[in-house]
């Protein structure tokens, strides 16, 4: 008699990192053994966080990163008295975003320029990556890959005429960035524990 064989699945879920918005700026200092608590709370499994700018890896069941977007950012707001926009990426997308070669494999150099990836929840729009580009001037460059945008500046970020709340309104959504060493250190982690 034929034995049946069901596809082999994880147990413990996809892996997926959550880049978070708001923590530990602006005044939100939030200890990052509170967040591992609130996502154990939601369910999730195998979370650790790395460093204190609110970057979170998790097991998840559940295949819809919109819907984890949801559930984090509503667990999170009612938790922390404020919103926390959240954005999804698998382990695999973070690894992608961290490997691409951007703006013809220019590096930055440490106080004097700088590589910056923003995470969004959707691609954007022909008009607002318009708009993005119309802020670059000399000493700015954008370039845009799906959910993820990359921003060369040729000076320190701290520099540049670009604030972040004049580029979310260029953008029309929120965005969270991180330079490119945490997202290379990200991948990093990702690929161990993949």
């Amino acid at each position: 008699m034929p034995r049946l064989v069901m596809p082999r699945q994880r147990l413990d879920g996809t892996r997926y990192v959550a880049l978070l918005r708001a923590i530990n700026v602006g005044g939100h200092n939030v200890k990052m053994a509170d967040v591992r608590e609130q996502f154990a709370l939601l369910g999730f499994s195998n979370v650790e966080t790395f460093i204190a700018s609110g970057n979170v890896r998790f097991s998840s069941g559940t295949e819809d990163s919109a819907a984890l977007e949801a559930q984090i950012e509503t667990r999170l707001a009612a938790h922390l008295g404020y919103a926390v926009d959240t954005f999804i990426r698998t382990s695999a997308e973070v690894m992608t975003a961290a490997a691409r070669r951007v703006f013809g494999g220019a590096e930055p150099v440490a106080g004097a320029s700088a590589l910056t990836v923003g995470f969004l929840k959707f691609p954007l729009s022909i008009e607002a990556q318009q708009r993005v580009l119309a802020l670059a001037g000399t000493t700015n460059e954008f370039e845009f890959h799906n959910r993820d945008f990359y921003w060369w500046t040729a000076s320190r970020m701290s520099d540049s005429t670009i604030t972040g709340a004049r580029l979310e309104k260029a953008l029309g959504m929120s965005t969270t960035m991180r330079n490119i060493t945490t997202v290379r250190k990200l991948a990093l982690l990702c690929s161990e524990n993949a």
